[in-house]
């Protein structure tokens, strides 16, 4: 049980440690919060950028906007961070802000129950120890639950599985005729890879992903000294990747057409290293670009293009003990399946079982879609705090900025806390669902609606995931909290 060593500071467990854990720990270590744990089922900080070590793995934000803005990094070696370096990034920041001590690794959290006599959260980890705090924050990020494809017979498969945000750097792909499913974000960066290696690929693809080409490259070294010997340089260089990146959210919501311009470039780039007509013709999307993930990079199409890759459009029957089966009977020999096939972004806090007053669960209070005040807050969760929860995600910038903006909304809960020593603050379900309803109106005619599947959609077809608007407006509708939008609870039995 964490220690409450003074009433005015609540006692505060931390869920994940990526980005957005470790990014909060530092802002309530900075804002004089001592009495935090960080619980990491892993054995180490890092998250997303910790579990996909995949050849190739690499950042599609700019190294210098996918950090965070109290702690610049001026030696950047790439454009775009690479997953190493993104890792060690981390750890720096662990070692620099003193979070060592915060940290617990190998805690899976298994259950979490509010209680309502106490106001305080019980949360119970896998391994059946129980832990009490006043506050929940959750941080394992929408990238942490790998989506294993549902095709028959994977599991009598002879050869080697594994999926890509688990890499086998065991085994040896040299020489090997491998399979992999899907054609995502993941793929796109490792396939050029292993394509190098292995004796064939069957890349096995649902759809084809519009993709542009990276504007990355090293950084000189006399760019980097720059950036180290005039800090204002490295601000102005981090406040025009905003900008840029920032002027491409009124193409994915309000004016779809000029999305058609990149289209144009993606089609153009295809043409220039795909050389073969068959494969030419399936690896262009059918489908509006924006509608699924944008993707980019320069290798992807010259390795499409490889004769020992060979792209396969037809949908995945099953699979037996030495291979894939297609629907039109054609077998695929192979020695090792790799599945791209992402992650369940939608399924938010999976699996973890979340108890708020009166027992309700978050599954059955998101029976018809994840939501959440701002992305934060869920009405019947009193004390519960999200950080990339519902409706927060981008797909035109970084997510490390809406990150901060829910680190500031926190904490200025936290401090409203802080006037009601032992009480509980709930969002008031009436504006839980205006702000739910305005997010879904914003999403109505965006790129997003024009009709294709993607991971941005639930199970039943709701957008849970995306920000519909620009990050600015996100930064100031957390700006502060407004405690009218909040019940605030007693407990009923005292401590």
């Amino acid at each position: 049980m964490l220690q409450h060593s003074d009433s005015r500071f609540p006692s505060i467990l931390i869920i994940g440690a990526g980005f957005g854990g470790l990014g909060m720990a530092i802002t309530l270590k900075k804002a004089g919060f001592q009495t935090f744990t960080v619980l990491e089922k892993g054995n180490s900080v890092g998250g997303t950028w910790r579990d996909n070590t995949y050849p190739g793995a690499a950042c599609d934000v700019q190294s210098h906007f996918y950090s965070y803005s109290f702690e610049p990094k001026h030696d950047w070696s790439r454009k775009f961070g690479l997953q190493h370096e993104i890792l060690a990034y981390m750890e720096h920041c662990v070692e620099k802000y003193g979070l060592a001590d915060h940290l617990r690794f190998n805690s899976e959290i298994r259950e979490a129950a509010f209680d309502e006599a106490l106001n305080e959260w019980t949360v119970t980890l896998t391994n059946d120890e129980v832990l009490k705090a006043n506050v929940l924050i959750t941080a394992t990020g929408q990238l942490n639950q790998p989506a294993w494809p549902k095709v028959n017979g994977l599991d009598r498969f002879a050869g080697k599985v594994f999926h890509s945000a688990r890499w086998d750097h065991e085994y040896d792909l040299s020489n090997k005729r491998v399979a992999v499913i899907g054609t995502g974000a993941s793929a796109i960066q490792f396939v050029p890879e292993i394509a190098k290696q292995v004796k064939s690929l069957s890349l096995f693809q649902r759809s084809a992903a519009w993709v542009l080409s990276k504007p990355d490259r090293p950084f000189k070294r006399w760019e980097q000294t720059l950036f180290r010997v005039l800090p204002i340089w490295d601000r102005i260089y981090r406040y025009l990747i905003y900008w840029k990146n920032e002027s491409r959210a009124l193409a994915f919501t309000k004016f779809n057409g000029l999305l058609e311009i990149f289209a144009r470039e993606a089609r153009k780039e295809a043409r220039k290293h795909v050389t073969d007509p068959e494969k030419l013709k399936q690896i262009i999307p059918d489908y509006q670009i924006g509608c699924k993930r944008i993707l980019i990079s320069n290798d992807w199409y010259p390795a499409i293009n490889r004769p020992n890759v060979n792209l396969v459009t037809e949908d995945i029957d099953r699979v037996d003990e030495d291979g894939v089966v297609t629907v039109n009977g054609t077998h695929y020999p192979v020695d090792a399946i790799i599945c791209g096939t992402g992650f369940k972004a939608s399924e938010f806090l999976t699996p973890v079982v979340i108890k708020g007053r009166s027992g309700i669960t978050l599954n059955e209070a998101w029976e018809n879609g994840a939501s959440a005040f701002k992305g934060i807050t869920v009405s019947g969760f009193p004390n519960l705090f999200m950080l990339y929860g519902p409706n927060t995600n981008l797909a035109h910038n970084s997510i490390i900025f809406m990150l901060e903006s829910q680190f500031r909304y926190v904490l200025d809960a936290l401090r409203a806390l802080e006037k009601y020593p032992g009480s509980a603050m709930d969002v008031r379900q009436d504006r839980q669902e205006r702000f739910a309803s305005i997010i879904q109106s914003g999403l109505k005619g965006s790129v997003w609606d024009a009709g294709c599947t993607s991971w941005y959609l639930d199970a039943n077809g709701k957008n849970t995931v995306n920000w519909p608007g620009f990050t600015f407006t996100y930064r100031f509708a957390t700006r502060h909290i407004d405690t009218a939008d909040y019940q605030f609870y007693y407990p009923t039995k005292p401590a």
